[in-house]
């Protein structure tokens, strides 16, 4: 065991090393796109072959996809010169390079991805968004673990993904976090979401976090996902479920994009 943490404690070090060091990718870019919110790209987690967290009676895909086409509509009527870009409108199966890609391909300002959580603890409740980094890399694993997983999925995953594996932390440290460049928007999109949560929507906020998700790693954007709730605790779950919550939740996520493009705005 406790050569276990002190393997542990190595690869943090050296996972904080990279993030404080490392270069950007050949294939990204060496600077912040763009200082205007023109184009914001919205990911319903899951999908298809891959329901996410279950709960009781629900799915993780299912919720998210509501939300986020929802989300979508509310920008699409209220911030006229807003694209919104989809990676998937229906209940289809997408990879997880493939959900970046699409946000890279289109040059997205924004990167949105929707998704609810779950834990064993069925009390476990409230929202949080991460934004990619290594901080508490050990305290959020579970959640790393869970939303990396989705490879396993895909065909000839190893191939893509060069090896990678979700489980092992050992893994993580190929991440370049080319995110860097991004950080400071992304928190600052990501705590506008949660202050909205907790302030307008009442719901209980565990706040911002850094994690290692391959599909905010491989963006070149500022970029957010975000845990609406725990689809495993019974409360939660209907409250994600009714149409009401989908609708406050969806209300605050756009009124967190639309602060975050007025605050850019005013650059």
């Amino acid at each position: 065991m406790k050569r276990f943490k002190v393997k542990n404690i190595l690869i943090i070090t050296f996972l904080t090393f990279l993030f404080l060091t490392a270069g950007f990718s050949s294939a990204g870019p060496k600077e912040i796109r763009s200082d205007r919110v023109k184009r914001v790209v919205i990911d319903a987690g899951h999908g298809g072959k891959d329901p996410g967290a279950v709960g009781s009676y629900s799915k993780e895909k299912d919720i998210a996809l509501k939300v986020a086409l929802q989300v979508g509509k509310y920008v699409e009527e209220l911030l006229p010169g807003v694209e919104v870009i989809y990676t998937r409108k229906t209940d289809t199966f997408l990879e997880l390079k493939e959900r970046a890609n699409i946000a890279n391909r289109n040059k997205a300002d924004l990167f949105i991805s929707i998704h609810c959580n779950a834990a064993g603890n069925r009390s476990a409740y409230g929202t949080e968004t991460f934004v990619m980094g290594t901080k508490n890399f050990e305290a959020n694993f579970d959640i790393v673990k869970r939303e990396n997983a989705v490879i396993l999925l895909e065909d000839n995953y190893e191939e893509n993904y060069e090896g990678f594996d979700p489980s092992s932390p050992e893994s993580y440290m190929m991440f370049n976090l080319t995110q860097k460049a991004y950080l400071s928007n992304s928190i600052s999109l990501a705590a506008k979401v949660e202050d909205d949560f907790r302030t307008r929507v009442n719901r209980h906020s565990r706040g911002v976090k850094q994690a290692p998700l391959y599909v905010l790693w491989t963006t070149y954007m500022p970029s957010v996902l975000i845990e609406l709730g725990f689809i495993s605790n019974a409360n939660e779950e209907r409250f994600l479920n009714s149409a009401e919550g989908q609708t406050y939740l969806s209300s605050a996520i756009y009124r967190a994009i639309k602060a975050y493009k007025e605050e850019i705005d005013e650059m």
